[in-house]
């Protein structure tokens, strides 16, 4: 068949309208396509456009302070300067690094972990690379910005307590989040660098009021990440200030007196039940925590055998020793025992087939001689013949093996034992050796320092008395012990005697005019000896305490305090409670006590604590190096 130049124009114009469609169906396609990015998709690529276009960084809160009782700081927070990379803005890694660790002298350790950071971050993230920055180190590192792209000079605020480790354990100390806290909170707050949070003590049950609402600062930048002007700060919100009913004059003091010892000591005042000193020594410094404490500071800490790093107030138990008499004559008197009852004491008791061994041949004992000579006989006697259950219900209820509300974590509450409880715990009857273990404070019995405040401010004040550390709000006043008052007074009798008579702690009388503190001292055995208190090995020595109030006739305060392995409660406990209740009524004979004491030490706690810093740097600096000749050697 042939093709006319009719067949010719009808196929032209076949394929003319086939190519005409299509390229009216792709541009229809793309009109469609067009239309749903910039109408359907606007918001979603205005919000990505807006993302790139600027940056949001987040401006921690400043952390609130806590302060005692009369307005003291006990934890604010200092000025620092601080140097981070922005990952977005480093033109050349390897370059900036070399000239930081040039000018700010970073150890080969620390610079491995900036490289790891850097690698992990992403976008405006800052990767810290030095923190509590030496202020000419921060000058030199300003001068050279112009060949440090990326990197940003920062002042910032770290945690500092002036008084360091007096203050250690009741305050605890704050650190960096850990990833499972951020995983358990996604605060972006916890991913800024240098951002620490409360991780022991009140620092960590006060979170919430002292953390504080971040801020914020827009910032509008370039492509390349180049800072083109700031837009819309909004302004962070500074955590709350929270006080507490702590004296942080007596706090200090405490801490100091209490020198090299290990041990607690607690202050009550007993018109409120508030808690005037917290003190567990010895202690770490909680500014090494805010600094970023090094792996050796932690170590030494760590194996030392006076455990600086256990709040001892919260968390150790120890026996009562004595200290429990009071609460026992207490127990006795309710059950009908006469306090004129005398009970012969020829140097022990015989229980069963065991002899029990008094620590003197008192004679005949009457129940205020035997509180204030601490006879030992007269306690197993009248325990064996009263009933052991009512007995250890009165000590329970003044304090020992109690649970306070207090906003601290993990603390334990000891055993104030009693027939049931040894039933249920071991599967066996009450026999007349617990009776006579307990009556004196030995045996099961476990008390914490806080217990060892809380039972002489009860029996001073005659009210049920509950500690406290936070001041503020209102408070229901404690209600009367059911106790018969005339019981009362003859205890606080006897424990005046104690101190002012011809009782244990004779030596212990307060410096003052016309005010008399009441007591009771206690030797709490921790291994069965041949001659107790006398060891040359510290750790076998008996636990010294004492609790006291003062003034006698009209109670105001009241203390407890356990020396650890410190021998006899008369010989270390009640000196230091003695210097501690003097500083309460005049301040200065209470310096004046300690000036000695501190010069025998070779300075003050502050003194103390810098050397022992010192020291801490030296051995790191010496294990560095050892590390680095091992190292070049292999």
């Amino acid at each position: 068949m042939k093709f006319t130049t009719a067949h010719q124009s009808l196929r032209f114009s076949r394929r003319m309208l086939l190519l005409g469609g299509a390229q009216a169906a792709f541009g229809t396609l793309l009109l469609s396509r067009l239309g749903y990015l910039s109408i359907k998709q606007n918001e979603h690529y205005r919000l990505l456009s807006e993302d790139n276009r600027v940056q949001m960084i987040v401006v921690p809160p400043r952390r609130g302070w806590l302060v005692d009782r009369h307005n003291v700081p006990l934890a604010i927070n200092r000025s620092d300067f601080r140097i981070d990379i922005i990952p977005d803005q480093l033109e050349n890694p390897t370059q900036t690094l070399r000239l930081l660790a040039s000018l700010l002298d970073l150890d080969p350790d620390q610079v491995d972990r900036i490289i790891k950071e850097l690698k992990a971050a992403r976008g405006f993230q800052p990767v810290q690379v030095a923190e509590n920055v030496p202020y000419e180190k921060y000058a030199a590192v300003t001068v050279r910005l112009p060949e440090l792209p990326g990197v940003q000079p920062q002042r910032g605020f770290s945690r500092f307590y002036p008084t360091g480790p007096a203050v250690a354990h009741l305050l605890g100390y704050v650190g960096t989040a850990s990833a499972e806290e951020y995983e358990k909170t996604k605060d972006p707050l916890f991913l800024i660098p240098g951002f620490k949070i409360g991780k022991q003590g009140l620092e960590k049950t006060l979170e919430p009021y002292l953390r504080g609402t971040p801020g914020g600062q827009r910032v509008e930048v370039t492509a390349r990440g180049q800072l083109v002007k700031e837009l819309d700060p909004q302004p962070d919100r500074s955590g709350q200030t929270v006080k507490l009913t702590i004296d942080g004059g007596l706090q200090e003091y405490a801490a100091r007196r209490m020198a090299d010892h290990s041990g607690a000591l607690v202050a009550m005042d007993i018109a409120t039940g508030d808690m005037l000193a917290y003190v567990s020594m010895p202690a770490f410094d909680p500014n090494s925590f805010s600094k970023g404490i090094g792996q050796t500071e932690w170590r030494m800490l760590s194996e030392d055998d006076h455990i600086p790093l256990l709040n001892k107030v919260a968390q150790g138990l120890y026996p009562s020793g004595s200290t429990i008499k009071p609460a026992m004559a207490l127990a006795f008197l309710k059950q009908g025992i006469d306090p004129n009852r005398r009970v012969h004491c020829a140097g022990g008791y015989q229980i069963g087939n065991r002899y029990f061994r008094c620590d003197a041949v008192h004679g005949s004992m009457d129940m205020h001689s035997a509180v204030e000579r601490s006879c030992n006989t007269y306690f197993w006697a009248m325990g064996l013949v009263t009933d052991p259950a009512k007995t250890t219900e009165m000590v329970h209820y003044l304090g020992f093996g109690e649970k306070f509300d207090l906003p601290i974590p993990s603390q334990r509450y000891g055993t104030m034992p009693n027939p049931e409880w040894l039933k249920k715990k071991y599967d066996r009857e009450w026999q007349g050796y617990d009776s006579a273990n307990t009556s004196i404070g030995q045996g099961y019995v476990l008390v914490n320092p806080m217990q060892l405040a809380v039972m002489p401010a009860r029996m001073a004040s005659g009210k049920l008395l509950q500690p406290s550390l936070l001041l503020g709000g209102k408070r229901k006043p404690a209600p009367d012990l059911d106790v018969d008052p005339t019981h009362l007074e003859i205890v606080r009798k006897a424990m005046s005697a104690v101190v002012n008579g011809r009782g244990t702690a004779v030596a212990s009388k307060l410096p003052l005019e016309g005010i008399l503190m009441a007591g009771k001292t206690g030797t709490a055995q921790v291994f069965r000896l041949g001659s107790r208190g006398h060891q040359s090995n510290w750790a076998l020595r008996d636990h010294a305490l004492f609790i006291a109030f003062a003034p006698a006739d009209k109670p105001r305060y009241a203390i407890g305090c356990i020396i650890e392995h410190g021998g006899f409660g008369a010989a270390t406990a009640a000196p230091i409670v003695r210097d501690s209740m003097t500083y309460l009524f005049d301040k200065q004979k209470a310096w004046d006590a300690l000036a000695p004491v501190e010069a025998q030490l070779g300075g003050t706690l502050a003194e103390r604590t810098e050397r022992r810093a010192e020291e801490f740097a030296r051995i790191a600096r010496a294990n560095l190096a050892a590390k680095a000749t091992a190292g070049g050697g292999q």
